[in-house]
């Protein structure tokens, strides 16, 4: 069980985490980050996403309870929770896959359809999205979790970011699914070109860069 869970809602980092765990993140209540025990209440989670709508200003939001499993738990009863898988895909020449949608750069994942293990999403996925045949499936790298509204109803996404490699050149971008352009990317210099890309995402990329 990890020490802590950080879940992106509308972009705001949200830690669920331990005692422990909080002053391990250093992080100190002012105007702009709220640090909090969680006193076993769900409103009290609703009145802080409910915060977090309402200020994008936000820097973070630290929750803390010493069972981080029932912290969890109950965050979790605020969402419906789906479960998505992605690809952290590099060529021959150790260049990323990324592509722009919806104003932002990402990376190819999706839905976990019923029946389907993560790491059989994750290659579906990266090859309906970009057109990819050959796709190698590799280790798995970290989970992510954001949140968005549907039809009114908050969500909770999962995602399960896996390793992948190919030797294939042509992509095809899955227009669908709003995918304007696919490019290969040299990852540390285009992450510091100041490119759009989502905070989970970049943590992703980050994250496999090592």
């Amino acid at each position: 069980m990890p020490q802590n869970y950080k879940i992106y809602h509308n972009g705001t980092p949200v830690f669920l985490t331990t005692p422990e765990g909080a002053q391990v993140l250093g992080l100190q209540a002012d105007k702009i980050t709220h640090v909090a025990l969680y006193v076993g209440k769900k409103k009290v989670l609703r009145q802080y996403l409910d915060l977090i709508d309402k200020n994008r200003n936000l820097k973070a939001v630290v929750l803390y309870h010493p069972n981080i499993d029932l912290l969890w738990t109950d965050f979790q009863a605020c969402f419906k929770v789906l479960e998505a898988a992605g690809g952290f895909v590099q060529n021959t020449q150790d260049k990323l896959l990324v592509f722009y949608r919806r104003a932002s750069w990402d990376l190819p994942k999706g839905k976990i359809d019923p029946g389907e293990t993560p790491e059989q999403a994750a290659v579906r996925e990266v090859q309906e999205e970009t057109g990819l045949v050959h796709v190698s499936l590799g280790a798995f790298l970290t989970y992510t979790y954001h949140t968005y509204e549907l039809k009114g109803q908050r969500i909770l996404k999962k995602t399960w970011w896996y390793r992948m490699r190919t030797a294939d050149t042509q992509l095809i971008p899955q227009t669908e699914e709003d995918i304007e352009e696919i490019q290969w990317v040299e990852p540390r210099t285009w992450l510091e070109s100041g490119v759009v890309v989502y905070p989970n995402i970049r943590e992703v990329i980050e994250q496999g860069l090592g």
